[in-house]
């Protein structure tokens, strides 16, 4: 299991964007947001880069870190 800090997040509208974003990733499985923690679990099927799922965070409108 990956978990991933994420900053930005407001409410649950937001807990979706990025759950949404990270879930059309390929390999990406499995994908819990949790606010209050500010952060994303997700499970991987096969080699997931991590540079994509930071991108389609920020893409989303979000900041890992």
């Amino acid at each position: 299991m990956a978990i991933i800090k994420i900053t930005g997040m407001s409410c649950n509208h937001c807990v979706m964007a990025v759950q949404k974003a990270l879930s059309e990733i390929d390999g990406v499985k499995n994908v819990h947001v949790d606010l209050e923690k500010g952060q994303a679990t997700f499970d991987e099927a096969g080699t997931v880069d991590m540079n994509t799922v930071r991108a389609a965070i920020e893409k989303a409108g979000y900041q890992v870190g």
